[in-house]
């Protein structure tokens, strides 16, 4: 059930304001002319197709690259200054199932930037073992992580990233990697950080969206923003498989292979 608190009111502080943004791998660009603002307290999932750009914008926001041109901005800093005010859930990690780590240690994780003198502060044990607790992990902060389930996991890294504080959490498909018997679990503690924290998410997953999102960021190569709940004709027009064709063709057209082109 989609929660019930409000929508952030438009003039709720900007936490990212993207302007014009325009990125490219060589000479093809991947983004082009994006805009949007995130506004503190919403909750907005980003959708779109298979290469349409969706994990280059989330790599933009947290620093990881940046734009060619136009302008990004988090918390009015840019990126990489504010990357310390945000918390990331990959949609895998990939780890050595013989290494001895416990899910704290991989909490802690979260705080490596505070780090001092080769061990971890007393505030930064605190830090995340209430992260752990907040998604009902705390019995298990002990428990190797190579013994948890799937959705056990997905919790864990989910409180790596809340045990660095921060203002804005970005996730990429939470459900991803999931079995549809925890996912129910896994809602239930999105929906409640949902309540505090301002949340950027990739995800196919349209119930996800309905139930988590306050709206919906469209990216396909251009970048679109809708209102829920969404229409068939607009989900259809989003993963629209022509789409994908001809930004394919446009983009092989700039590389100098015209193979794919109309033109002689």
């Amino acid at each position: 059930m989609k929660p019930t608190e409000p929508t952030p009111a438009p003039d709720a502080p900007v936490l990212v304001d993207c302007r014009d943004l325009c990125f490219g791998y060589g000479k093809a660009f991947v983004l082009e002319d994006v805009n949007f603002c995130i506004h503190r307290g919403e909750s907005l999932c980003v959708i779109g197709p298979n290469g349409g750009g969706k994990s280059t914008l989330v790599k933009l926001i947290l620093g990881l690259i940046e734009p060619a041109r136009g302008s990004l901005q988090v918390l009015g800093r840019t990126p990489r200054k504010a990357q310390r005010a945000m918390g990331y859930v990959p949609q895998a990690m990939r780890f050595d199932a013989q290494f001895p780590i416990s899910a704290l240690d991989i909490v802690l994780m979260g705080r490596l930037d505070r780090l001092v003198i080769g061990s971890f502060s007393r505030k930064c044990r605190a830090a995340a073992l209430e992260a752990l607790d907040e998604v009902g992990m705390a019995d298990f902060s002990r428990r190797p992580f190579s013994d948890l389930s799937g959705g056990e996991r997905q919790r864990v890294m989910i409180a790596r990233a809340l045990a660095c504080e921060p203002e804005l959490l970005l996730l990429d498909e939470p459900t991803a990697n999931i079995d549809l018997s925890v996912e129910a679990q896994l809602m239930e503690t999105l929906c409640a950080l949902r309540r505090k924290l301002t949340i950027l998410m990739v995800t196919h997953d349209l119930d996800l969206v309905s139930s988590l999102g306050d709206s919906v960021l469209c990216v396909n190569h251009r970048v679109h923003r809708h209102s829920l709940p969404l229409s068939g004709d607009t989900i259809k027009e989003i993963y629209s498989s022509r789409r994908r064709i001809e930004h394919d063709r446009r983009s092989r057209h700039i590389e100098g292979d015209h193979s794919a082109c109309d033109h002689d």
